[in-house]
């Protein structure tokens, strides 16, 4: 996976590691403490050093980046992995870091911004777009629903990865709007549903010999 996904595997990481630039740039503007982190409501509950928020972060990012991809490589069934789904997962870590990068240069440096709304809409993206692609995901021990049913017969797997791809495209629209009309028990239920609907979904076919 690694050497055919070489180019993109480089452009990514350089990506993940662009805020901390950005850090360097605006140093002197920014707090010696600086949030990390909110709560439901939009309240900052976590702060970090400057030099972990501007070097750590990125830097733990890109570990995550690279332990996926190994552990994508180091599937037994990584043949199975259509290259759109191999993009994407290179992709979410970095397009997600750099947003929150941004998000919290901005607050740390005074600017208003709504957590309670752009975290949300930001989840619920991503759900959808995971969602858009579940269904193109074949049999494999890294990427989509691995349970035992879904792992000891493709038929399950495909019926339910099509049905969790649709669940999940729903449900990632629901959460994108709960940032606009609020509801943090719809948003947590609504990711319960989307956790255990398949599992059960899958459940039900292998009883009926699927």
């Amino acid at each position: 996976m690694i050497k055919k996904n070489l180019k993109v595997l480089i452009v990514t990481s350089l990506i993940i590691l662009l805020p901390i630039l950005v850090g360097v740039f605006l140093w002197n503007q920014l707090p010696e403490q600086i949030p990390t982190h909110w709560n439901a409501s939009g309240e900052v509950d976590g702060w970090s050093s400057k030099a972990f928020a501007v070097f750590g972060l990125p830097l733990i990012l890109l570990a995550f980046q690279w332990l996926c991809v190994l552990g994508t490589g180091a599937d037994p069934k990584k043949a199975n992995h259509p290259q759109k789904i191999v993009h994407l997962v290179l992709w979410i870590i970095p397009v997600l870091g750099v947003v929150l990068s941004v998000l919290t240069y901005a607050v740390a440096l005074g600017n208003e911004v709504r957590m309670e709304v752009v975290m949300p809409v930001l989840i619920g993206l991503i759900l959808a777009v995971v969602g858009n692609y579940l269904p193109k995901c074949k049999q494999n021990y890294t990427i989509g629903i691995k349970i035992p049913w879904t792992l000891n017969s493709e038929e399950n797997w495909n019926k339910t990865h099509r049905f969790a791809g649709w669940l999940w495209t729903i449900c990632g629209l629901v959460i994108m709007l709960t940032g606009f009309f609020g509801g943090f028990w719809i948003f947590f239920g609504v990711v319960l549903l989307m956790v255990f609907a398949p599992i059960i979904y899958s459940y039900l076919l292998h009883r009926k010999g699927v």
